[in-house]
């Protein structure tokens, strides 16, 4: 892990071979991850008799050995946030009848759906399953719970009651396409295929919003500069990006159930959008298939996603800096120095490690991503996301190779990736996207096992690791036992300072009856890399520019009292203790 937060492992500056080093070392340690959850999990559910558990790291593209040809077996979802958490659990499956069981015993509501044209594409035979079956998982915090899965057969008599209900595919007519949840109403244009409004039905927010994919040409270089786009640089041979769309409208299609509606797209045949609503949750999920990139014109092609709304938002818009933080940035301009705009489109672009928004007075629009992006916005309403590029010239960095990845089968790469949208108010929207940031960083980690007759009797099928739910604005940043008696324990306020009137206050966490496991009997504060206790700390002062102040101030933090062992964090603050534990 620590060699591929390498600066070239990170942004993909590297050669061919030295790319797939990283790889093999990021499956090795990966692999040996899984061999450390797999004991410890294992020892909750049983401590005689562990299962063995699989972990089925091709999910996103339906390829799951172990879910697909057995006829029965578990599923554990593992929760590492400190509060209870819902999520929809999606894995492949061959057969239409499915019995879905919580760790109490009683039926889960669950739905099947056929594995789509885009699915297989991409997986092509790696996998085979025919569907793929979807239930909601509540699990405690800090913890675990267990699902049991039967194949079963058709019985007309319970079918309302336990089976799982198919996805329908909706028949297409002259109106607006429409899904909905208790949030959210998304409608598409008949005529187009597109995006055409988002409508949170809770604050009675209505956002017209056009989705489109789009296409910027990579520059081999100009008359003013030789300057190619490559793997370091990003540089278009023009402003206007070209739509990606065969005809004047997208292929689509509509599936529909209790727990889930989506609306299938095709906007060529390198690249596909399933946009999803499922039962409960704030935001639409916007699941996009792109590549191979086809390169034989000659061109290169820096692909992008743009929305494009009616939110009066100027040249101003919002970023995330490393998943905490939010930045605001301006349109041609810096704060610092005068800006000469030479490059009007990727002199724009500012990193995405997790969200990026515009708002205006009444609406925001934030959209998260999954994995770290480029993006912008480059004009008003307007937020775009570089979701993949392939490039047929070097730039001339370094690296010595165009950004021309084959991949596995050497037709070139293919990326599926997610956006999460939500529609709010500027007011409500940080405990929206805060929470839901969490939520996906700190994904539920999802295993296998095959289970026998008596599993409810065999396994502890659902536990938790600590007593009560953190507060909504606190996040367990680090649990780490360093031997028998002492933990490595970080706690980190989620908010920043006036963002939510209520969540972005001063709170209180007791370590005093919190985990499950053990007793915190008392701390010491350390800093933040643990290596020093605070009150031993020395910090390097400066002097401001033009100001007799010295930086920073000699304010410690308030110190935790050993009756209470009450921590108080105050908005953004990360504190970290060592504690001395005496195990239960």
């Amino acid at each position: 892990m620590a060699v591929a937060q390498h600066h070239d492992a990170v942004s993909g500056t590297e050669k061919q071979h030295v790319a797939d080093d990283y790889a093999k070392r990021l499956a090795i340690g990966s692999s040996h991850c899984q061999n450390l959850v797999n004991v410890s999990l294992g020892s909750f559910l049983s401590a005689t008799s562990p299962p063995s558990f699989t972990f089925c790291t091709l999910l996103n593209i339906s390829v799951c050995p172990v879910t697909e040809d057995s006829k029965s077996f578990a599923v554990v979802v593992y929760n590492p946030i400190g509060r209870v958490v819902m999520q929809f659990v999606r894995f492949p499956v061959n057969g239409d009848n499915f019995l879905v069981e919580g760790p109490d015993g009683k039926p889960i509501t669950s739905i099947i759906s056929i594995v789509s044209a885009s699915t297989k594409a991409v997986r092509r035979s790696r996998g085979t399953a025919t569907h793929e079956l979807v239930f909601m998982a509540t699990v405690p915090a800090l913890g675990y719970n267990t699902y049991m899965v039967y194949r079963a057969k058709f019985t007309q008599k319970f079918q309302e009651m336990v089976f799982s209900k198919p996805m329908r595919e909706k028949a297409l007519s002259t109106s607006p396409i429409v899904i909905e949840n208790e949030f959210l109403k998304i409608t598409f244009d008949n005529n187009t295929g597109l995006l055409d409004t988002v409508i949170d039905t809770v604050s009675n927010l209505t956002m017209m919003v056009k989705q489109t994919f789009l296409w910027y040409n990579s520059s081999t270089g100009t008359p003013d500069s030789s300057q190619a786009s490559g793997a370091y640089i990003f540089r278009p041979n023009r402003t206007n990006p070209i739509p990606i769309m065969l005809r004047n409208n997208v292929l689509t299609k509509v599936y529909q159930s209790n727990l889930i509606q989506e609306v299938h797209q095709e906007f060529s045949p390198w690249l596909t959008q399933v946009v999803r609503l499922y039962k409960a949750q704030r935001h639409a999920e916007f699941e996009w298939t792109v590549g191979p990139i086809p390169f034989q014109d000659g061109f290169g092609k820096e692909i992008i996603t743009r929305f494009d709304s009616d939110i009066k938002s100027g040249k101003q818009f919002f970023t995330d800096s490393n998943g905490r933080e939010i930045l605001e940035r301006v349109k041609d301009h810096r704060d610092t120095w005068f800006y000469n705009v030479t490059e009007p489109v990727s002199g724009n672009y500012y990193p995405v490690n997790s969200r990026i928004y515009i708002k205006d007075d009444k609406k925001q629009m934030t959209i998260l991503t999954d994995r770290s992006q480029g993006g912008s916005s480059l004009q008003e309403g307007s937020i775009e996301l570089m979701i993949h590029r392939r490039i047929q010239h070097d730039d001339g960095r370094g690296v010595g190779e165009p950004l021309n990845e084959t991949g596995q089968f050497g037709d070139g790469l293919i990326i599926r990736g997610k956006h999460f949208v939500l529609l709010s108010s500027p007011a409500k929207s940080a405990s929206l996207h805060r929470n839901l940031a969490e939520q996906l960083y700190m994904a539920p980690s999802i295993s296998f096992f095959k289970a026998s007759a008596d599993w409810q009797i065999k396994y502890n099928l659902s536990g938790s690791f600590l007593h009560k739910n953190l507060p909504a604005n606190v996040h367990l940043l680090t649990l780490e036992l360093w031997d028998s008696n002492t933990a490595l324990i970080r706690l980190e306020h989620q908010y920043e300072k006036d963002e939510d009137p209520d969540l972005s206050t001063n709170v209180t966490v007791s370590f005093k009856n919190l985990f499950v496991s053990f007793d915190v009997l008392s701390v010491r504060e350390v800093s933040l890399s643990a290596n020093q206790f605070v009150e031993d700390a020395t910090r390097l002062k400066w002097k401001v520019m033009d100001s007799d102040q010295m930086m920073p101030s000699n304010k410690k933090p308030i110190p935790v009292s050993p009756k209470t062992l009450n921590v108080l964090l105050s908005p953004m603050q990360i504190r970290s203790f060592l504690a001395t534990i005496k195990g239960h």
